[in-house]
């Protein structure tokens, strides 16, 4: 059993993740994210399976970060209903988020810094040691924040899997129920519900980054040690 994790982290999850990369860019998975028109109707090719399908795209946005999931969400609201495109979606997220968070983990720090930048990590260290739950909640809340990416880095973090688990779930909650009214809006036409659900992201990313991140820059600056 010791040495099970060894192999799981040298061997077996870097082919993993090789493999998930080659997927992406040899079926040009990220041009189809970046074209809703098209990332609908490949959805939607897979008849009754287009639901485990869109869950599947789903865990694999939040796995290879650059991938945009703004789109993923929007498109779920569009084919499946504001309710079941937010079900979905969460269920998505809430899986790829815990796979990217036991990835680092099991991964350790000197791997994931070929794929996360290493001052990024250091970026994040210190706000994790102090308010770490209350601040990364509050980073998951805000909408275009890069979500993705902070779950590799709490993975690196000493936080408790349950409170990653819930801080994770109910932060992305309110933009994929956003994402998804949104979606069901263009489906029906309803451009004033449209712009309404855009106004009220466009308000919470604006007081994120104002305030939660001026907080963060510092915070983080006052704990740096003296040089």
């Amino acid at each position: 059993m010791p040495r099970i994790k060894p192999i799981l982290r040298f061997i077996v999850l870097p082919l993993v993740i090789a493999m998930g990369f080659f997927l992406v860019f040899h079926f040009d998975l990220h041009g189809l994210f970046l074209d809703q028109g098209r990332f609908q109707d490949y959805i939607s090719s897979f008849g009754p399976y287009s639901v485990f399908v869109f869950i599947l795209v789903q865990v694999l946005q939040v796995l290879v970060s650059p991938l945009p999931g703004d789109v993923t969400g929007l498109v779920g609201g569009y084919l499946f209903g504001a309710a079941m495109g937010s079900l979905y979606s969460t269920i998505g997220l809430v899986i790829g988020s815990m796979l990217a968070f036991y990835l680092a983990r099991l991964l350790g720090r000197p791997f994931m810094e070929r794929f996360v930048k290493p001052s990024v990590i250091r970026k994040y260290d210190s706000f994790l040691e102090h308010k770490g739950l209350f601040i990364s909640f509050l980073l998951f809340l805000i909408p275009g924040f890069p979500k993705d990416t902070l779950c590799y880095v709490l993975g690196l973090s000493q936080m408790k899997t349950g409170n990653f688990f819930v801080i994770s779930s109910c932060g992305r909650l309110l933009g994929t129920i956003l994402l998804s009214i949104q979606g069901t809006s263009v489906r029906a036409h309803q451009d004033l519900v449209f712009f309404a659900m855009l106004g009220i992201m466009t308000v919470i990313a604006l007081f994120g980054y104002f305030h939660v991140g001026r907080w963060l820059k510092e915070h983080i600056k006052g704990r740096q040690p003296d040089r």
